[in-house]
């Protein structure tokens, strides 16, 4: 390689990096790559530090960086000579030398140990203060940008250093250096998140300033005149500029580019400034939109992109009528915003640029998602622009798709006349779309036919607008589409939904058409892969308002509809389901009906009063209650589920109330079914659920034996039946509370045996009665409550706590303060019941407890320092169902709660207790249910109230819980996948101590000797282990990580791992297409 023969030295520098790149990698700990590479790395570094030729100083540089980059960690004895011979190549006079040299630097200090790269900085920091010639700072500037970039997490500590220097150098004149300054911010911001953060500021004034430096160049005015602009934009004279000047040496667009790309990861990175941007940033970035260059336009474009889907989690905070009280929140300044942003782009629209359109598309897009309905008042600016590119001929594929799919969201979230003055225009373009040979096209533009047929004739409203002349095209295009059988499956999909669509809106005015169209649905019914969206497509049509004839195909499609009931889909029978009520409502009668009762025993309930009700001979009340109770009497072994018997009580009940004079014989035979002594416990189950069913909406206090057959049945030996006849009691109760209830609360007192059951019917009685019917009850109850909160026994004190919240939603004013005096109870138990009550008067809709329970719920929440465990554990069970359910409650109170969140998270020594267990010992923690409490609300967290979390804060617990125990690596693991797509960067900072617990839960092995389950739990953990680490590779750059790649490399070399890894990468890019279907 050193030799003077030119293609001596092209072959082996070419052999030498092939032996490289055939290494095995470090990880793998082959001695091979260590002894080759010592090998070679003495030669290297002389040949790059004496080398006259250029060329071979260039290869040896490529060469060593691939080294550096696939086996840094082997080199750790050479790192400092090879720093000492890079160091002086970045002041070659050849700029090439010069990259190389700072790729070779960027790998180096990825592996390099701690005193080598305090080296390299410290020469980098003086080199730049010595600002000895431009050329050369450009390069240090680069090459700490590239440092930067690669080792992110060990740059952190010197920005203080760094920043001021780099600052400096964007005043000089000089392009290319402020360049580099302006990207060197960018790697900051996105690399040391948290150390950059006092310098945001200064670094987004920095990018504001030059966003738009564009010294060669006026804009004119653009209102005076639109055409101004010609095609080259050179026309117009340089004031005062150098005779000498042409554009081919404007520079000043790449610093124009680099501003808007930092701006982009400000913005992406520091959710906590959103209402700031929309202040500075936003207003900034819109005046841009003008911009003449059009790979700066594009820069432009995604960082306003990126600004909009930073705002979109702010959406969950509309609903939240607190978050309205703060005024100027973003979303109402964005609003604010709205007329700006469609000025700047209607004319960008109509540019010959596709970039430039495809970008305008998007924007609009993320637009309407963030703001539904924002651009009414725009419409008729924006439509011609949409159209435009849908007719233009020189539009790419991909530019008409995101065109048809910018149309689609305006459609779906604005009013239907907002559009109707545009049908005309729109409609024959999106008709050509569905017509186009590639079927992507013709996809989405099924869709946008869909949306647009709801808004020719919406069904909810009764309009003027006249729909006639259309109707024919877009029939006649969607019909073409559903005919056919040589067709992409998505397109099938969306022809018949869409077909289904003009059938319900417009199936008054299809005339002859209509039959043959229905039996194609028919046909479709009949095919595996269409069945599904031909269900809903009939469902939509059978509950159309337009009363379509359906006659000619039901006789066929019902047998066969009620046949997908048998069939193990859990989406197809709902859907099934969903269908069959519609048509008993609409188009009940009898001779198709035989047909399915058989198969249609679910929960059904309206579907069975509208049968009752239509009065069909051989399906009268009798009947009906023989095929539906018929599977319980007629076998001996219990019904595979549970849940069955709930669902034919259920219909049971549903039957009685639509048949008031068959109730007493029926009540009268459950009840001696409960009696009878021969009776299976499948029967007496049923029995007290449907008495139960029946007695809520009926009052049964006529039947005198009631009462005491059902304290009977407290006393099964079945668990099942015990638990069916407390909540027969219950439910029973609420049909006459004057009658059971006192009886209830009577029955607690004298039976103490009994207590949980009988609480458990009190729960019942309180979660479902009226409130005016409870209202005279709530001071007995109450003081019954209470006597039982201290109770030893945790199930029952978990019942008692459950119907102390529910009472307190009955009377908030008087209750809630009580609740909030027991929090001083000397007894531990009586404090958890009461901290657990609080959990349940939180839901997650708006209720009137609400502004009570905001300004005391702290003091509920002060029990995480409770000195008792137990106090403590359920004060996070019930913070988790606040964050979880309202987050509105506890947003302002997350700085004094997370330090003791966080308390709770950590091992405690002396919680942890031998117990001997025969021969052997055993380990118990009782710390653990608390531990795992406290990760449960992190992770809720992670999803309410991230922007109110200090990220790197929150990291540290999650590394401690990747060590912890298994239930808690388990949850820890969630939480990482949650993390590496909500916070990227704060991540890849972490990303090396986050690596290492990983792979040691990956390569654990279980003792030989263990039972079943040890090894069943230990493959959930890898699985659960190897998603998270699947999560993280989504970052970009985390493969960069040496610990990770190595991480990457053991786990290819491992079968089982290998094994694991790839079915959860093929599940999750699956997982990700079908998300995206169902947006």
């Amino acid at each position: 390689m050193l030799s003077d023969k030119e293609q001596l030295r092209d072959i082996s520098s070419i052999g030498l990096k092939t032996v490289i790149g055939e290494l095995p990698p470090a990880s793998s700990g082959s001695a091979l790559a260590a002894s080759v590479c010592k090998k070679i790395t003495g030669r290297l570094t002389s040949a790059i530090a004496k080398q006259e030729d250029v060329s071979v100083q260039l290869e040896a540089l490529d060469i060593m960086a691939d080294m550096l980059c696939r086996q840094g960690g082997l080199l750790v004895n050479f790192h400092p000579s090879i720093l000492s011979c890079l160091l002086p190549q970045l002041t070659s006079p050849r700029l090439a030398v010069r990259k190389r040299t700072i790729i070779a630097l960027g790998h180096l200090v990825m592996s390099c140990g701690n005193l080598v790269f305090v080296d390299l900085i410290e020469h980098l920091l003086s080199e730049l203060s010595r600002n000895e010639s431009m050329s050369t700072t450009r390069t240090y500037i680069q090459c700490i940008a590239a440092i930067s970039r690669q080792a992110g997490h060990r740059i952190g500590e010197y920005l203080e250093k760094i920043i001021p220097l780099v600052v400096k150098f964007c005043n000089v004149d000089d392009d290319e250096l402020r360049e580099y300054c302006i990207q060197a911010f960018e790697s900051f911001v996105r690399r040391c998140p948290k150390e950059v953060y006092p310098h945001v500021p200064t670094v987004i004034s920095i990018c504001l300033k030059y966003l738009t430096y564009d010294p060669n160049y006026n804009y004119d005015d653009e209102d005076e005149d639109e055409n101004a602009m010609d095609a080259d934009g050179l026309d117009e004279d340089y004031q005062g500029s150098d005779d000498e000047y042409s554009d081919d040496d404007d520079m000043s667009w790449k610093v124009r580019r680099a501003a808007a790309k930092c701006l982009d990861a400000v913005v992406s990175t520091r959710h906590e400034m959103l209402p700031e941007f929309y202040r500075t940033v936003s207003p900034a970035l819109i005046a841009r939109f003008k911009e003449r260059e059009e790979n700066v336009k594009a820069d432009v474009f995604h960082a306003y992109l990126s600004l909009l889907k930073q705002t979109r989690p702010a959406q969950s905070w509309l609903c939240d009528p607190d978050a309205m009280e703060q005024g100027e929140t973003p979303l109402t300044m964005l609003q604010i915003q709205v007329s700006m942003i469609v000025k700047a782009l209607h004319k960008q629209m109509k540019e010959k640029s596709v970039k430039t359109r495809q970008c305008c598309f998007n924007m609009l897009t993320e637009l309407v998602n963030v703001l539904p309905g924002a651009l009414a008042q725009h419409i008729p600016v924006l439509i011609p622009g949409i159209i435009f590119s849908l007719n233009d001929k020189s539009s790419s594929s991909n530019l008409k798709i995101d065109a048809l799919s910018c149309l689609y969201v305006i459609l779906c979230n604005h009013q239907p006349q907002v559009f109707h003055p545009h049908v005309q225009a729109i409609v024959p373009p999106v008709v050509a779309c569905v017509g186009d040979p590639f079927y992507k096209i013709t996809s989405e533009a099924l869709l946008v036919t869909q949306q647009l047929v709801k808004v020719i004739r919406p069904l909810d409203q009764t309009d003027a607008f006249d729909a006639s002349p259309y109707i024919a095209d877009l029939f006649a295009c969607t019909i073409k589409r559903l005919k056919a059988a040589d067709i992409d499956q998505e397109v099938k999909e969306r022809a018949i939904s869409c077909t289904g669509q003009i059938i319900c809106n417009l199936g008054d005015s299809l005339g002859a058409d209509l039959p043959g169209t229905l039996h194609i649905f028919l046909e479709r019914l009949k095919n595996e892969i269409t069945r599904l969206t031909t269900v809903k497509a009939l469902t939509l049509i059978a509950g159309s308002p337009l009363k379509i004839n359906l006659r000619p195909i039901l006789g066929e499609a019902v047998p066969i509809l009620a046949s997908f009931l048998r069939k193990n889909q859990r989406a197809l029978k709902l859907s099934t389901l969903a269908a069959l009520d519609i048509l008993v409502k609409n188009y009940i009668h009898p001779d198709s009906l035989s047909k399915i009762s058989g198969g249609a025993l679910s929960a059904m309930l309206e579907f069975f009063q509208a049968l009752v009700a239509t009065g069909t001979a051989s399906l009268g009340y009798m009947d009906l209650l023989r095929m539906l109770t018929g599977p319980v009497y007629a076998q001996s072994a219990a019904l595979t589920h549970k849940q069955s018997y709930y669902s034919i009580a259920k219909c049971v009940a549903a039957l009685t109330r639509a048949c008031p004079k068959e109730g007493p014989a029926v009540v009268g035979q459950f009840i001696q079914d409960v009696k009878n002594s021969r009776s299976t416990d499948s029967i007496r189950l049923l029995a007290l659920l449907s008495l139960g069913e029946v007695g809520h909406h009926v009052d049964l206090s006529s039947q005198p034996e009631l009462k005491t057959v059902i304290l009977d049945a407290f006393s099964s030996a079945s668990e099942e039946v015990k638990s069916a006849a407390s909540y027969a009691l219950g439910s029973i109760s609420v049909g006459n509370l004057p009658e059971y209830l006192p009886f209830v609360l009577q029955e607690i007192s004298g039976q103490p045996k009994r207590q949980y059951l009988l609480l458990h019917s009190l729960k019942e009685i309180i979660s479902s009665a009226s409130v005016a019917g409870l209202k005279p009850y709530v001071e007995n109850v109450w003081a019954l409550l209470l006597k039982h909160c201290e109770c030893t026994e945790e199930g029952t004190r978990n019942v008692v706590a459950e119907c102390l919240g529910k009472l307190t939603l009955i009377d908030p004013e008087t209750l809630l303060p009580r609740l909030k005096s027991y929090l001083l109870s000397g007894s531990s138990y009586a404090r958890s019941s009461v901290v657990t009550a609080v959990k349940f008067t939180i839901s997650d809709h708006p209720q009137t407890i609400d502004p009570l329970l905001k300004n005391c719920i702290g003091d509920f929440l002060k029990t995480l320092e409770d000195p008792d465990l137990n106090v403590r554990r359920v004060a996070l069970v019930t913070f988790n169902s606040a964050a979880h359910n309202k987050p509105s409650l506890i947003r302002d109170l997350l700085d004094t709660v997370l330090p003791h969140l966080y308390n709770e998270t950590k091992v405690r020594k002396d919680l942890i207790r031998e117990v001997e267990m025969g021969p052997f010992k055993h380990t118990v923690d009782d710390g653990l249910d608390i531990r795992k409490a406290a990760f449960e609300c992190m992770y809720t967290l992670l999803d309410s109230c991230l922007d109110r979390l200090d990220i790197f804060e929150f990291l540290n617990h999650v590394e401690d819980g990747l060590k912890d125990h298994y239930d808690i690596k388990m949850l820890t693991f969630l939480m990482l996948a949650r993390l590496s797509s909500l916070c990227p960067s704060a991540v890849l900072q972490r990303l090396d101590r986050l690596v290492e617990p990983l792979r040691a839960t990956c390569t654990t092995k279980v003792k030989a000797n263990s039972v079943k389950q040890e090894f069943e739990k230990q493959d959930e953990l890898k699985r659960s282990a190897m998603r998270a680490v699947v999560a993280l590779l989504t970052i970009p750059e985390a493969e960069k990580s040496p610990l990770m790649s190595e991480f990457q490399s053991q786990i290819s070399s491992n079968p089982e791992l290998a094994a694991i890894f790839d079915s959860i990468q093929r599940d999750s890019s699956s997982a990700n297409m079908e998300s995206m279907d169902t947006s």
